[in-house]
């Protein structure tokens, strides 16, 4: 009997404790529900917090580069009148070149001087000038006659010197020559590097919007007239001055080489004095030629003698219309030969000189005595008697 009674107890007893215990994994249970639950509420928050503060960033960015104003303009502080009319530079002056001494290559050069405006009206006042060319080989031996024929007259001329590279300028300069020696090549009589020179002084002479005419000049070549007489015929000419002629002997058409055709026919072929004097849309032509100044220095070589063709030939072909035919130079071939007469101090008169100054030719399609401007060839022992002369036949 108690036996069953103490089973009865400990049966109780289990049944308690069970009851416990299922109600303990009851609870442990419903604790990790809350807890699973309230870790994914705050986990599920704070993503929908980062994918809203994305999409605000975004759109604050991309409202940000819609709206966001220009930077404000940068106003250059005031400038007085006075300190900017020392600092303003006006169009002449931006456009008239200081020097000619330039580090330019040859075809840097051309192409540079080959700029020219569409306007013709120029929008500042301008003193239109004669460039003088002067292709030598050194000094410029004549340079006291020059001189004299130049004084008095700055603002309407500019010169040029082009000399062998080899010359290192150890002899006092002429005022007139002084700085105005053109970066130069190596020139050879006959040679077509000589029209090389050509071009060169020629372009450089353009980079002066002022440089109207231009006129070459041998280290040989005296004026015949005043300054103010060469201005005036040069200024009011209607044409230029390159020398241009058909020659039939073996000193003419005889120099043509057949593989210049067809670009330059034998019947476009002309000869002349290389000594030329243009205007400037001419000599733009010439440093701009790209057809026929490459032929002449592939085939016209040697015994060619390009120097006295390839200006007559060109233009002859391209602007016979603006063209005299004839040479401003006088020089005496009298004697034949490759070479002209040359000129020393006892040939050298007033009556000589006065033979050159009355000739007769057309200028501007009317008769005129005046028809060289300029003479060649004398040497420099005739200087002092041009000096003697001058003030009284040439009016310097």
């Amino acid at each position: 009997m108690k036996n069953s009674n103490n089973q009865n107890s400990l049966n109780s007893i289990s049944r308690h404790f069970n009851s416990h215990l299922h109600l303990v994994r009851f609870l442990a249970y419903l604790l990790l529900f809350t807890c699973g639950v309230t870790i994914g509420i705050i986990f599920s928050f704070y993503l929908k917090s980062c994918n809203f503060s994305l999409q605000f960033t975004q759109f604050s960015l991309s409202a940000s580069q819609k709206t966001t104003p220009p930077p404000p303009l940068i106003v250059p502080p005031r400038v007085s009148n006075s300190s900017l009319n020392d600092s303003h530079v006006g169009l002449k002056n931006f456009l008239e070149p200081s020097h000619v001494v330039h580090d330019l290559y040859d075809e840097e050069l051309l192409w540079r001087a080959s700029l020219t405006p569409k306007i013709d009206e120029y929008p500042f006042d301008r003193v239109p000038k004669v460039a003088f060319l002067f292709l030598v080989r050194g000094p410029v031996p004549l340079a006291p006659l020059w001189e004299k024929f130049f004084k008095g007259h700055k603002g309407y001329y500019s010169t040029y010197v082009h000399s062998n590279p080899s010359y290192n300028g150890s002899e006092v300069e002429s005022p007139v020559f002084h700085g105005r020696r053109i970066p130069s090549k190596k020139v050879e009589w006959g040679k077509f590097n000589m029209i090389e020179a050509e071009r060169r002084l020629l372009a450089n002479a353009l980079l002066d919007i002022s440089n109207q005419r231009f006129v070459l000049i041998s280290e040989s070549c005296i004026p015949l007239f005043n300054f103010s007489t060469v201005y005036s015929y040069l200024m009011n000419s209607t044409q230029s001055y390159v020398m241009a002629y058909d020659e039939a002997s073996s000193v003419g058409r005889g120099r043509y080489r057949v593989k210049m055709s067809p670009k330059i026919k034998l019947k476009q072929w002309r000869k002349g004095s290389q000594w030329f004097e243009m205007d400037r849309k001419l000599a733009l032509e010439v440093i701009s030629d790209r057809t026929y100044y490459p032929v002449f220095g592939k085939y016209c070589k040697g015994s060619c003698y390009a120097d006295e063709h390839y200006l007559p030939t060109f233009v002859s072909i391209k602007f016979w219309e603006r063209n005299s035919n004839r040479s401003l130079t006088w020089v005496d071939w009298s004697k034949g030969g490759p070479h002209p007469v040359k000129y020393v101090r006892p040939e050298v008169t007033t009556e000589f000189l006065e033979n050159l100054r009355n000739q007769t030719c057309k200028y501007n399609g009317n008769s005129t005595n005046v028809c060289f401007l300029f003479a060649r060839k004398f040497l420099p022992t005739s200087l002092t008697r041009l000096m003697r002369f001058a003030p009284k036949v040439m009016n310097l």
